[in-house]
């Protein structure tokens, strides 16, 4: 581990650049029907307070931060337990509805549960969505360098309209949103929040020990993103798929590589579905391959859908990845949320980091495509990187429990293990067969939360969950 990345949590403080706190506090609450899984209504509230856009700014103006609260059932609640979401660009309170549900209601016991929406997000949605003039052109090559292209001509023209309708884009760092979360802690007039945070937003979280470590109590992570891990090392990524090959896939990095081999050597030929001109044929190299294999291997449950969609190219047909292919990339023009684009760019990567980047891409099974539009963005969005002070990852003494799953291709446990490495007070669950998201993944899991933000000893180190199937 680099030296850098273990300063003492007191100089990294010293690096901070300020930022103002909020004016008073103008919280709102009201009462909120929330809608369960099962079609049953239960009782919560839905909060709303407003904060600068961009508190370095004295003129900024004031954008809205919303939330759903949970009240506790305990007559002695303890500190409100926050959920920050991932993406960056998930929705706290779309959360709710999903699969974590159950662990929402069950942590009720005890304390208040806060479904945050992040700034730009869902309730506290600023920023409107901005969508590219036109779809990418079919008749150029798919690779890094049209996507890339694209997707930088976007951001532009959505800077420029953003701007135009008032938006601050330098406000939509991570830095910012802390900010957020510690106006809403003195909002409800608590001492102190609990966190629980799965991928960016334990980044968030991060961020938010750092600047106001007596704010936080304590906080419950899964697939942890470390401070200075927006993008992430190629050779980590490799490294999981080799678990996963172990685990699940024998020969699978073996037929992806050659696939890609034969994609790089003569871009091949994608048949899209029929328009109102007919079918379209588009030409790609493995670029496309090595985004779309790191999303469909984000989860245990879709590796056998990426070993049959890779022996179906290995066998010289490309109609199973044609739909996803037109999906994702030419169905309709890009659209941009603003605050996902802008929060990764802000994280950024320092220039030691991009060059180990760009020296392991060149060699690894997913290159340079996990973590795109980044680096790709780098440097987009003129003064906006927060900078490598913000990068310098964690050193603090908060009672932390980590769920890392070890077949996690998006954190992998390499880069997760740095990330936590200055967390004293850190106790680790491992999920054998685990992928990224853990939190729905075992049963046992939302008995653990509860027993954690109880203040209860967690004595658990390992949970297993069945192996999966995707053998090539």
């Amino acid at each position: 581990m680099k030296t850098w990345l273990r300063l003492p949590a007191a100089i990294g403080l010293l690096l901070l650049s300020p930022l103002p706190a909020a004016a008073q506090s103008d919280l709102r609450m009201e009462p909120y029907r929330f809608r369960l899984a099962d079609g049953s209504e239960i009782d919560a509230e839905r909060g709303r307070f407003t904060v600068p856009e961009d508190r370095a700014d004295p003129r900024s103006r004031r954008i809205e931060i919303g939330f759903v609260r949970f009240r506790s059932t305990s007559p002695a609640p303890g500190a409100p337990i926050v959920y920050l979401a991932g993406g960056p660009g998930g929705s706290g309170a779309g959360t709710a509805r999903g699969p974590r549900q159950p662990i929402f209601l069950a942590l009720r016991q005890v304390a208040d549960v806060i479904a945050l929406d992040q700034r730009g997000v869902g309730l506290s949605d600023a920023i409107p969505p901005c969508a590219a003039e036109r779809p990418l052109d079919p008749s150029l090559p798919l690779g890094e360098a049209t996507l890339t292209a694209y997707y930088r001509d976007t951001l532009r023209s959505c800077l420029e309209r953003w701007r135009a309708a008032g938006v601050s884009p330098s406000g939509y760092t991570t830095e910012q949103s802390a900010e957020d979360i510690e106006d809403l802690r003195r909002a409800l007039g608590a001492e102190r929040i609990d966190l629980w945070a799965i991928s960016y937003g334990t980044h968030l979280a991060l961020a938010l020990m750092r600047r106001h470590p007596g704010s936080v109590g304590r906080a419950a992570f899964a697939s942890v993103e470390g401070l200075g891990q927006t993008v992430k090392r190629p050779a980590s990524v490799d490294a999981a798929f080799t678990r996963i090959e172990g685990a699940a896939a024998p020969g699978l990095t073996a037929l992806m590589r050659r696939v890609h081999a034969r994609f790089d050597a003569e871009p091949q030929a994608f048949i899209l579905p029929a328009g109102e001109s007919g079918p379209v044929t588009v030409r790609a190299d493995s670029f496309v391959l090595r985004m779309l294999a790191g999303f469909m291997a984000k989860n245990p449950d879709g590796i056998d859908g990426l070993a049959a969609a890779y022996r179906a190219l290995d066998a010289g047909n490309p109609d199973p990845l044609a739909p996803l292919i037109h999906r994702f990339v030419y169905a309709e023009p890009l659209e941009m949320s603003g605050m996902a684009e802008l929060m990764d760019i802000a994280s950024g990567i320092s220039d030691p980091r991009l060059a180990e980047f760009r020296e392991q891409a060149g060699t690894a099974l997913l290159g340079s495509a996990l973590n795109f539009p980044m680096p790709q963005l780098r440097g987009e969005v003129t003064g906006l990187d927060l900078g490598d002070a913000f990068r310098t990852e964690l050193a603090a003494s908060h009672p932390v429990l980590l769920f890392s799953g070890d077949l996690d291709v998006r954190t992998p446990l390499e880069d997760q293990a740095e990330a936590t490495a200055g967390l004293s007070g850190l106790h680790r669950i491992l999920v054998r067969n685990g992928g990224h998201d853990l939190f729905e993944a075992h049963p046992d899991v939302p008995t653990i939360l509860v027993d954690f933000f109880a203040g209860r000893p967690v004595t658990v180190t390992e949970l297993s969950l069945p192996s999966p199937a995707g053998t090539p």
